[in-house]
């Protein structure tokens, strides 16, 4: 909300993300630790093909969500409950050169446990801004639990005279799914690039579940960039028929505050991202439809993501 001036709905949120290199297993790969090869044992069940190039993604991250008013400690029946989110992520990325397959798990906990607002109250007192009064009728307690897949083509649209070194374009459409007691949804859309230098990667995304771009290196590539300075433009769209959203349809195993959310959800974003070396910084403003009936704006919100090795 920082970079949109405003401090309601999606109001916040935080991901730190680890990838592991390249491996050839996800069963017994030496670059792995020992705790995650049983679960590369249990992903090839579901995911039998060889795999070409893969890796391993392990992520850790925090979302709340808040209604308009900051003022009332009263229950606000027509406005989106207060909630957050905090979950640890387990993922596996499986990639050829035009095509990315990411399956994820999210574990954590939604309610007070999250401690969303002892978070926004610290971040609040600090800055010097107002704080949240109505916190006492956040969502209940409850773990959370998120299984979600989504897979990304890549198509080259100009080469001149080559996509890495020179001036290109590309088209990124992706489309997946989401199941879980947290979010149950189908998605699709697509992200339209160009630039200079682009990298090997399948876009740049917003925080969200599959969302992650430390895609495996390609078969014979080394670097993820070919230029040390590269930087280019994108534009996405994300459609989202939802089923369930937690965060507007209340706690699952008891009776909370809850609105009538809208069946189709859609995220229109604009940025622009830059490479110096092996590090990757993109900044992208998102434009959300209305989430629910009665919501007074649409949301929007901007986010900066950073990304290199360690």
């Amino acid at each position: 909300d920082l970079f949109a001036n405003r401090d309601q709905d999606y109001t916040s949120g935080a991901k730190i993300a680890w990838a592991s290199p390249n491996v050839r297993s996800f069963a017994d790969d030496e670059c792995l630790p020992p705790w995650l090869h049983q679960a590369g044992r249990l992903f090839r069940e579901v995911y039998p093909l060889a795999v070409d190039e893969g890796n391993v993604i392990v992520t850790f991250g925090q979302a709340m969500y808040t209604p308009r008013d900051r003022t009332t400690r009263a229950l606000i029946a027509t406005d989106r409950p207060y909630a957050g989110w905090t979950y640890l992520g387990f993922g596996f990325n499986t990639r050829s050169a035009r095509r990315l397959d990411s399956y994820e798990i999210n574990l954590g906990v939604v309610g007070p446990w999250s401690h969303a607002k002892e978070l926004q109250d610290f971040i609040h007192r600090v800055r010097g801004f107002e704080r949240f009064q109505g916190w006492k009728n956040q969502l209940g307690n409850e773990f959370g639990a998120q299984v979600v897949y989504e897979r990304k083509y890549r198509s080259e649209l100009l080469q001149f005279p080559d996509r890495h070194e020179g001036f290109g374009m590309d088209l990124i459409p992706h489309f997946g799914w989401s199941v879980g007691n947290v979010a149950t949804y189908a998605n699709a859309g697509f992200e339209l690039r160009g630039g200079w230098g682009l990298p090997d990667d399948f876009g740049t995304s917003p925080i969200r579940p599959a969302g992650d771009n430390a895609a495996p290196r390609a078969d014979g590539t080394v670097r993820q960039f070919t230029r040390d300075i590269g930087a280019h433009v994108f534009a996405s769209l994300d459609a989202r028929a939802v089923v369930r959203n937690i965060f507007l349809d209340g706690n699952t195993i008891r009776d909370s505050h809850s609105v009538r959310k809208e069946r189709i959800v859609a995220d229109a974003a604009v940025g622009v991202a830059a490479n110096f070396g092996k590090y990757k910084v993109a900044y992208v403003r998102v434009f959300r439809t209305r989430e629910f009936a009665g919501q007074s704006t649409a949301p929007r919100y901007g986010a900066i993501t950073i990304s290199g090795p360690l």
